[in-house]
Protein backbone atom coordinates (compact mmCIF):
# COMPACT_ATOMS: atom_id res chain seq x y z
CA UNK A 1 0.00 0.00 0.00
CA UNK A 2 2.67 2.49 1.30
CA UNK A 3 4.50 1.44 -2.31
CA UNK A 4 1.44 2.25 -4.42
CA UNK A 5 1.07 5.27 -2.65
CA UNK A 6 4.66 6.62 -3.56
CA UNK A 7 3.55 5.57 -6.90
CA UNK A 8 0.86 7.77 -7.20
CA UNK A 9 2.23 10.76 -5.05
CA UNK A 10 5.42 10.50 -7.61
CA UNK A 11 3.42 10.05 -10.25
CA UNK A 12 5.83 6.87 -10.83
CA UNK A 13 4.29 3.59 -11.95
CA UNK A 14 7.64 1.93 -12.12
CA UNK A 15 8.62 3.08 -8.19
CA UNK A 16 9.49 0.15 -6.24
CA UNK A 17 10.91 -0.72 -2.39
CA UNK A 18 14.17 -2.03 -3.45
CA UNK A 19 14.28 -3.81 0.04
CA UNK A 20 11.59 -5.05 2.26
CA UNK A 21 10.64 -3.30 5.51
CA UNK A 22 9.30 -3.95 8.51
CA UNK A 23 5.53 -3.05 9.21
CA UNK A 24 7.05 -1.48 11.98
CA UNK A 25 9.11 0.61 9.99
CA UNK A 26 6.32 1.82 7.38
CA UNK A 27 4.38 2.81 10.06
CA UNK A 28 7.33 4.81 11.58
CA UNK A 29 7.80 6.21 8.45
CA UNK A 30 4.49 6.97 7.55
CA UNK A 31 3.68 8.66 11.33
CA UNK A 32 6.29 10.83 10.53
CA UNK A 33 4.87 11.99 6.62
CA UNK A 34 1.09 12.37 8.25
CA UNK A 35 2.07 15.26 10.57
CA UNK A 36 4.56 16.65 7.94
CA UNK A 37 1.42 16.82 5.99
CA UNK A 38 -0.32 18.61 8.58
CA UNK A 39 1.83 21.07 9.00
CA UNK A 40 2.64 21.57 4.96
CA UNK A 41 -1.27 21.91 5.01
CA UNK A 42 -0.75 25.18 7.23
CA UNK A 43 2.29 26.03 5.41
CA UNK A 44 1.19 26.41 2.05
CA UNK A 45 -1.47 28.94 2.82
CA UNK A 46 1.25 31.32 2.72
CA UNK A 47 3.02 30.00 -0.62
CA UNK A 48 2.28 32.43 -3.73
CA UNK A 49 1.50 29.13 -5.47
CA UNK A 50 1.24 25.81 -4.85
CA UNK A 51 -0.18 22.79 -7.09
CA UNK A 52 0.40 19.72 -5.02
CA UNK A 53 1.03 18.40 -1.18
CA UNK A 54 3.70 20.14 1.07
CA UNK A 55 5.64 18.28 3.93
CA UNK A 56 7.20 20.07 6.62
CA UNK A 57 9.31 18.96 9.42
CA UNK A 58 9.15 21.02 12.59
CA UNK A 59 10.97 24.25 13.12
CA UNK A 60 10.43 25.08 9.79
CA UNK A 61 10.89 28.70 8.76
CA UNK A 62 9.43 30.55 5.79
CA UNK A 63 10.09 34.24 5.01
CA UNK A 64 8.39 36.35 2.25
CA UNK A 65 6.08 32.54 1.28
CA UNK A 66 4.11 34.82 -1.01
CA UNK A 67 7.27 34.98 -3.41
CA UNK A 68 7.22 30.96 -3.12
CA UNK A 69 5.71 29.35 -5.78
CA UNK A 70 6.10 25.30 -5.23
CA UNK A 71 4.58 22.07 -7.91
CA UNK A 72 3.62 18.93 -6.11
CA UNK A 73 5.17 17.33 -3.35
CA UNK A 74 7.33 19.66 -1.93
CA UNK A 75 9.14 17.88 1.16
CA UNK A 76 11.13 20.59 3.31
CA UNK A 77 12.94 19.04 5.95
CA UNK A 78 13.13 19.60 9.82
CA UNK A 79 15.25 23.03 10.67
CA UNK A 80 14.68 24.60 7.11
CA UNK A 81 15.08 28.29 7.07
CA UNK A 82 13.78 29.79 3.56
CA UNK A 83 13.64 33.51 2.55
CA UNK A 84 12.27 34.56 -0.70
CA UNK A 85 12.26 38.64 -0.77
CA UNK A 86 13.68 38.90 -3.98
CA UNK A 87 12.86 40.28 -7.23
CA UNK A 88 12.09 37.05 -9.27
CA UNK A 89 11.04 34.83 -5.46
CA UNK A 90 11.54 31.15 -5.18
CA UNK A 91 10.64 28.47 -7.63
CA UNK A 92 10.47 25.03 -6.79
CA UNK A 93 9.59 22.34 -9.21
CA UNK A 94 7.69 18.77 -8.97
CA UNK A 95 9.09 16.06 -6.22
CA UNK A 96 11.61 18.24 -4.72
CA UNK A 97 12.94 18.02 -1.17
CA UNK A 98 14.86 20.13 0.94
CA UNK A 99 16.84 18.38 3.78
CA UNK A 100 17.39 19.45 7.10
CA UNK A 101 18.92 22.34 8.39
CA UNK A 102 19.70 23.93 4.83
CA UNK A 103 19.30 27.55 4.17
CA UNK A 104 17.66 28.96 1.28
CA UNK A 105 17.52 32.90 0.85
CA UNK A 106 18.15 35.53 -1.43
CA UNK A 107 18.32 39.20 -0.09
CA UNK A 108 21.76 39.68 1.81
CA UNK A 109 20.93 43.26 2.83
CA UNK A 110 17.93 44.99 2.26
CA UNK A 111 19.45 47.68 0.52
CA UNK A 112 20.29 45.18 -2.63
CA UNK A 113 17.52 42.95 -3.30
CA UNK A 114 18.24 39.90 -4.69
CA UNK A 115 17.49 38.26 -7.65
CA UNK A 116 15.65 34.56 -6.78
CA UNK A 117 16.16 30.74 -6.63
CA UNK A 118 14.71 27.87 -9.09
CA UNK A 119 14.83 24.71 -8.44
CA UNK A 120 13.65 22.18 -11.03
CA UNK A 121 11.56 18.61 -10.98
CA UNK A 122 12.68 15.90 -9.11
CA UNK A 123 15.60 17.66 -7.51
CA UNK A 124 17.12 16.34 -3.92
CA UNK A 125 18.93 19.33 -2.03
CA UNK A 126 21.22 17.87 0.79
CA UNK A 127 21.40 18.23 4.62
CA UNK A 128 23.05 21.12 5.53
CA UNK A 129 23.09 23.49 2.04
CA UNK A 130 23.42 26.92 1.90
CA UNK A 131 22.08 28.80 -1.41
CA UNK A 132 22.95 32.30 -1.32
CA UNK A 133 20.26 33.38 -4.65
CA UNK A 134 21.45 37.51 -4.32
CA UNK A 135 22.65 36.98 -8.00
CA UNK A 136 19.96 34.22 -8.67
CA UNK A 137 20.92 30.59 -8.29
CA UNK A 138 19.01 27.76 -11.05
CA UNK A 139 19.26 24.27 -10.13
CA UNK A 140 17.93 22.03 -13.06
CA UNK A 141 15.72 18.65 -12.82
CA UNK A 142 16.86 15.71 -11.61
CA UNK A 143 19.68 16.81 -9.77
CA UNK A 144 21.72 15.52 -6.97
CA UNK A 145 22.94 16.81 -4.09
CA UNK A 146 25.25 16.22 -1.07
CA UNK A 147 25.42 17.21 1.79
CA UNK A 148 26.81 20.37 3.00
CA UNK A 149 27.15 22.19 -0.23
CA UNK A 150 27.19 26.13 -0.92
CA UNK A 151 26.39 28.23 -3.37
CA UNK A 152 27.25 31.88 -3.57
CA UNK A 153 25.60 34.42 -6.50
CA UNK A 154 27.20 37.45 -5.19
CA UNK A 155 30.86 38.35 -4.12
CA UNK A 156 32.60 41.77 -1.97
CA UNK A 157 33.92 44.17 -3.90
CA UNK A 158 37.54 45.04 -2.73
CA UNK A 159 39.96 46.87 -5.19
CA UNK A 160 39.76 50.15 -4.03
CA UNK A 161 42.66 50.60 -1.07
CA UNK A 162 41.12 53.76 0.33
CA UNK A 163 37.63 52.51 1.56
CA UNK A 164 36.65 49.54 3.31
CA UNK A 165 35.32 46.22 1.42
CA UNK A 166 32.33 46.74 3.57
CA UNK A 167 32.09 50.32 1.60
CA UNK A 168 32.67 48.83 -1.82
CA UNK A 169 29.40 47.34 -2.74
CA UNK A 170 28.92 44.02 -3.97
CA UNK A 171 29.00 42.35 -7.69
CA UNK A 172 26.16 40.25 -8.25
CA UNK A 173 26.17 37.06 -10.86
CA UNK A 174 23.74 33.85 -11.30
CA UNK A 175 25.01 30.48 -10.76
CA UNK A 176 23.35 27.58 -13.21
CA UNK A 177 23.37 23.95 -12.60
CA UNK A 178 21.88 21.77 -15.59
CA UNK A 179 19.83 19.43 -15.29
CA UNK A 180 21.31 15.39 -14.13
CA UNK A 181 23.92 17.07 -12.15
CA UNK A 182 25.57 15.21 -9.04
CA UNK A 183 27.04 17.45 -6.78
CA UNK A 184 29.32 15.90 -3.95
CA UNK A 185 29.06 16.56 -0.55
CA UNK A 186 30.74 19.65 1.04
CA UNK A 187 31.21 21.57 -2.30
CA UNK A 188 31.28 25.26 -3.25
CA UNK A 189 30.25 26.68 -6.11
CA UNK A 190 31.27 30.62 -6.50
CA UNK A 191 29.46 33.44 -8.58
CA UNK A 192 29.12 33.31 -12.22
CA UNK A 193 29.54 29.44 -12.76
CA UNK A 194 27.50 27.51 -14.70
CA UNK A 195 27.84 23.89 -15.04
CA UNK A 196 26.35 21.84 -18.43
CA UNK A 197 23.88 19.05 -18.17
CA UNK A 198 25.29 15.62 -16.70
CA UNK A 199 28.20 17.29 -14.60
CA UNK A 200 29.55 15.20 -11.89
CA UNK A 201 31.45 17.36 -9.16
CA UNK A 202 33.50 15.38 -6.31
CA UNK A 203 33.13 15.59 -2.81
CA UNK A 204 34.84 19.02 -1.45
CA UNK A 205 34.96 20.47 -4.51
CA UNK A 206 35.55 24.48 -5.04
CA UNK A 207 33.99 25.39 -8.15
CA UNK A 208 35.37 28.52 -9.38
CA UNK A 209 34.93 28.32 -13.14
CA UNK A 210 32.06 26.81 -15.75
CA UNK A 211 32.76 23.86 -17.42
CA UNK A 212 30.66 22.43 -20.40
CA UNK A 213 28.26 19.17 -19.88
CA UNK A 214 29.08 15.77 -18.96
CA UNK A 215 32.37 16.70 -17.07
CA UNK A 216 33.89 15.51 -13.84
CA UNK A 217 35.46 17.71 -12.03
CA UNK A 218 37.45 17.45 -8.67
CA UNK A 219 39.92 19.78 -6.82
CA UNK A 220 40.56 22.81 -5.07
CA UNK A 221 39.94 24.82 -7.30
CA UNK A 222 38.01 22.01 -9.56
CA UNK A 223 39.72 20.93 -12.26
CA UNK A 224 38.50 18.99 -15.07
CA UNK A 225 39.04 15.11 -14.83
CA UNK A 226 37.60 13.88 -17.83
CA UNK A 227 34.29 13.36 -19.73
CA UNK A 228 31.70 11.04 -19.08
CA UNK A 229 31.53 10.81 -22.96
CA UNK A 230 34.72 9.18 -22.87
CA UNK A 231 33.97 6.44 -20.32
Amino acid sequence: MIEKLISKLKNDPNYKLETSHSNRDLFAVAWVRFFQLIRGLFLKFFFKRSTGLVFAGTHVKVRHGYQISAGKNLIIDDNVSINALSTNGITIGDNVSIARDSILFCTGVIAHRGAGITIGDRTGIGARAFLAGQGGITIGNDVITGPNIQVFSENHNFDNLTQTIKEQGVTKQAVIIGNNCWLGGGITILAGVMLGDGCVVAAGSVVNKSFPANSIIAGVPAKLIKSREAL
